[in-house]
């Protein structure tokens, strides 16, 4: 009877087991919040050097310009100088002067973050992999915009004969001055940020993840065209020289080199870090499951002696009277 009674007690225990918090919960959940937004604050840092590669070549317009004529000179040494054609091209025809003012102020921007997100949606294994390249990317055409500030073809002086097709189509457009800026916007981008053209190596990161991951034949052609498409652009409105278009490939492909290294560092890293977590939380939880020396106030009670010479019958009988 005092058995049966016992029994919903006992069942009832595994739900309460169930509904405690399990061990190292809490620092799973912060692990996963960190996780989603660490890519917010890698966004802002980005945005910090970028804004502060624009304080960093502040006064340095006269070595921006002597570096935009540099290359362009060595451009026509080299007979590899297309942009004044393109360029013209673009201001004399509007048909194809106006869509390249507004792919180079739109698709930068919204396809690069489109592609992104159509990665994190649907391709969730790769997206750990392009947003470090991604990343890679960003920061050394921002190294490269600090330690070599470059004067675009539009700013070099009507000696030179360039058009800045943007600001003859600004009242058509949302954009300003400063090269596909918003209105208003000019003074706080960097003018002085032609080498290497970030456009031309977002395009390529673009271009490549849409031909290896669509499924459609038409959009896998399309990213390979991409790239071509934005290096005609940013040269045909004088915002980039041609040497800029190949640096910007070449800094998307350095980019996507060091990509694995770095996630392999970050995995051994992050591997070391949780082991030692492991080992620092398993030492606690073992110093709590030991047993430390008991009191006199943690002692239990004494077990009655035993008569001496006293059977089972007569040890039971005593024991009842002592109870």
């Amino acid at each position: 009877m005092n058995s049966r009674e016992s029994e919903p007690a006992t069942r009832s225990l595994p739900a309460a087991a169930d509904s405690a918090p399990l061990p190292g919960s809490a620092p799973r959940r912060r692990r996963r919040r960190w996780k989603t937004t660490w890519s917010w604050e890698l966004l802002l840092v980005v945005y910090a050097v970028y804004d502060g590669s624009r304080l960093l070549v502040k006064g340095a317009q006269d070595r921006a310009m002597r570096h935009g004529r540099d290359i362009l000179s060595l451009e026509r040494h080299l007979h590899l100088s297309p942009e004044h054609w393109i360029n013209h091209t673009f201001y004399d025809h509007a048909w194809l002067g106006v869509p390249a003012d507004y792919l180079y102020a739109t698709l930068h921007y919204v396809l690069t973050v489109g592609v992104l997100f159509w990665l994190w949606r649907f391709h969730r294994v790769h997206y750990r992999q392009a947003r470090t390249w991604l990343g890679l990317t960003t920061m050394i055409g921002l190294v490269g915009f600090i330690t070599f500030p470059t004067a675009p073809p539009r700013m070099l002086g009507p000696s030179y004969d360039f058009v800045d097709t943007l600001a003859e189509h600004a009242d058509i457009g949302w954009w300003g001055g400063g090269g596909g800026t918003p209105k208003g916007f000019a003074d706080v981008t960097n003018e002085f940020a032609a080498m290497p053209s970030l456009h031309v190596g977002w395009a390529l990161w673009c271009g490549l993840l849409l031909f290896r991951h669509a499924r459609s034949q038409v959009v896998r052609v399309l990213g390979l065209l991409y790239p071509l498409v934005i290096a005609m652009v940013v040269m045909g409105t004088a915002n980039h020289y041609l040497l800029d278009a190949i640096a910007g490939v070449t800094v998307a492909l350095i980019g996507l080199w060091w990509t694995d290294p770095l996630l392999r560092l970050t995995a051994r890293v992050g591997a070391r870090m949780r082991r030692r977590r492991s080992g620092a939380l398993s030492g606690a939880e073992l110093s709590l499951a030991l047993p430390g020396p008991r009191g006199p106030e943690e002692a239990g009670p004494a077990e009655p002696p035993a008569q001496a010479g006293a059977g089972p019958a007569e040890q039971g009988a005593a024991l009842d009277v002592q109870a």
